[in-house]
This record gives C-alpha cells, structure tokens and sequence, in this order.
C-alpha cells in the first residue's frame, strides 16, 4: 500500500510499504477514507522535535472505515466508520488515573509513537476509536481531532462579557472562532497576517477583521474590553502584540507551537492580572466534537483550503509551510476504487425505486 512517512526532519517520502496483517488484541485495522494534516506534522516535519522512530507514516487527524478487529474488541464492529483520538497515553501514570490523560506523563501521538493515517491502511487500539455517522462526509470526519483541540481551548477561556479575539486563523484558530461565533455573547474578532485566510474565517463565521492595534480593536468591538483571546500562530512577535491590546483582567488560550522562546516582563501579567492558560491537545472534548459534526457540516466544508491524494503530501507540506493557503485545512482523501458490482446494485436499487 501506499503510505507518506517521516524518516527524519525535512525528509518526508510517499512510498508502498507492506499492508498491515491481523490486528493484535485490542486493536483494529482500518482502511483510511481521509486524513488532515496539522500544524504540529508540519512542525515535526520541520523540527524534528517529535520524532520518536523513524520512518514512520505521519498523520493523526483521520478518519476510516474498519476492516478487521482484534481479540477482545467489543466496541467497533467490521464495517464500522470511525475517527481516532490522537493521544496514545498510557493508563497507568498518576494524571491518566486521575483522567487528565490529555497530560499523560508519557504521552506520544498517533503518526509518531505509532503509523498513523497518511496510508491507505491503518493499524489503531480499538481505545482510540469513537463510531461516527455512516453518512457523515468524510471530509468533516476528518476534521473531529482539530474540531476537539478548538473546543478546549474555547472551555479553557473565562466566562466574559466583553470581546474575544482568535489571533491565528490556521486550522485551530479558524475553528475556535467558529465554535465561538455559535457560543460567544459578545464580539468576535480575527487577526492574521494572510489576510485571504482570515477572510475566509470571517466571512464562514461572521466575525470580524481586525489587526493587532489598540484602538482598532475598540472601535470593533464597540468599546467592549478584551478579557479573552485565542492565541494560535506560535509567533513571539504576534504574541508580544497580543499582549499590548489586551485589557487587564483577561485571559489568553495558548494552543499555538511555538518556534523560540518568551521573554516578557512578569510583573506585566501580575499587575495587569493577564492569565496565560495552557492549552494542550484536549481533555474530554473528542465525543462532544464528533456530535457536532453534522450541524457544523457546511461550515466546515467551506473552511477547507484543497483536497489532495497520497502523492501530493510532500507538496502540500511545501506549501503550507511557506504560507500559501487561504483555507484551514488541507485532506488527503483516499480514492478507494467502487466495485462494478456496488455500482449495479446502486443503479438497480435507483431503478426499482
């Protein structure tokens, strides 16, 4: 089969690699409908930071249909369509018993400590696995891990009653502005340097354009304070500029990768009471993403940037790094071949019908 996987960093290569066999107990065999990539493959791909074996197939964001189940599994069944939770914890730790498993200690993510979805095949737990939709589109399955990571950023913000700012369109800011378009009482606001992607965002979500100035920011949000934002670029600078508009009292969702380190004056959070919450992948958010699916649908679809095959994986990491996209996400859909015999039946049952 065919599958893009990471042998070290800058070094990504599409090649046909063995099918995978008979799951193990526990685990479940997948055939891959389509897959997302994410700002942290690019950073890994990039960095190298999380490369933990080598080579390894890439990608946790997907979604699939299962083909095969291993001993003991009772909870997907052949034939079943799913989307996979990327965390691989290990259930013993003192923060996966305590259900944190978001912070396990020895966390790894499917695609680096285990082959992931950039395949026509996969090879998961049956633990990772929550049984979505047979209609849903593939596409918007794809977009359940990213969809879940938003969401508990959005959880880890206070309840306010002022203006909240998403810095960042990528994929997650562009979905945190999404959920808090539906959810949020007071004024959304987006700010990115590629402006036809937060045009985009703005126009799929209704919020409103801003750049990272003060009095701009104001008179956007009808001098309502800023107590809440979204920081999703990993840019010091941007970071630093986000710092300078917020009003005291707020809070900031960091989910961004970082490239570098902060050097910031302490005693600006302490005395203009500015907390900065940590937001790593997500908690418990993953079953209430995957519930939202169908009636996020169409937005969803609209915030996709292009849909790719296997071959063109290494381009569009090309592409994505160097900023070029105007959309959120890019999928790797798989072209599984219809069967001529699915195809009659398909036609006799639009025929008798």
């Amino acid at each position: 089969m065919k599958a893009a996987r990471l042998y070290g960093p800058g070094d990504l290569r599409v090649e046909d690699i063995a099918t995978p066999g008979i799951p193990d107990a526990g685990w479940v065999k997948l055939r891959v409908d389509a897959a997302g990539i994410c700002g942290s493959d690019l950073h890994n791909f990039r960095t190298g930071q999380w490369i933990s074996r080598s080579p390894s197939t890439a990608g946790h964001e997907l979604t699939g249909t299962v083909i095969a189940i291993g001993e003991g599994v009772d909870t997907v069944a052949v034939g079943d369509r799913v989307v996979a939770d990327s965390r691989f914890w290990c259930g013993d730790c003192a923060q996966c018993r305590a259900g944190r498993r978001h912070l396990c200690g020895s966390l790894g993510f499917v695609g680096e400590i285990c082959d992931g979805g950039f395949a026509e095949q996969a090879m998961l737990p049956a633990r990772l696995l929550h049984v979505i939709d047979a209609d849903l589109d593939e596409r918007v399955a794809a977009m359940a891990e990213p969809l879940a990571v938003a969401l508990h950023a959005v959880r880890r913000l206070p309840k306010t009653t002022g203006s909240v700012l998403v810095v960042g369109c990528g994929p997650i800011g562009g979905l945190a502005a999404l959920l808090l378009s539906r959810t949020f009482a007071g004024t959304v606001l987006v700010a990115d340097r590629n402006q036809a992607r937060c045009a985009r965002v703005a126009q799929v979500t209704g919020a409103t354009i801003v750049d990272l100035d003060r009095d701009a920011i104001a008179a956007a949000a009808g001098n309502t304070p800023l107590l809440a934002a979204v920081e999703a670029t990993g840019s010091i600078a941007a970071f630093n500029q986000l710092l300078g508009v917020l009003d005291s009292g707020s809070a900031v969702a960091m989910v961004g990768i970082f490239h570098g380190r902060l050097d910031i004056d302490p005693n600006l959070l302490v005395e203009r009471e500015i907390a900065l919450l940590g937001c790593h992948a997500f908690a418990d958010e993953l079953p209430d993403a995957v519930r939202m699916l169908g009636e996020l649908s169409e937005p969803l679809l609209a915030l996709i940037d292009r849909e790719i095959g296997l071959d063109e994986v290494p381009a569009a990491y090309e592409r994505l790094l160097a900023g070029r996209s105007d959309g959120l996400k890019t999928i790797i859909r798989m072209r599984q071949p219809v069967e001529p015999a699915l195809v009659f039946d398909k036609l006799a049952e639009r025929i008798l019908t």
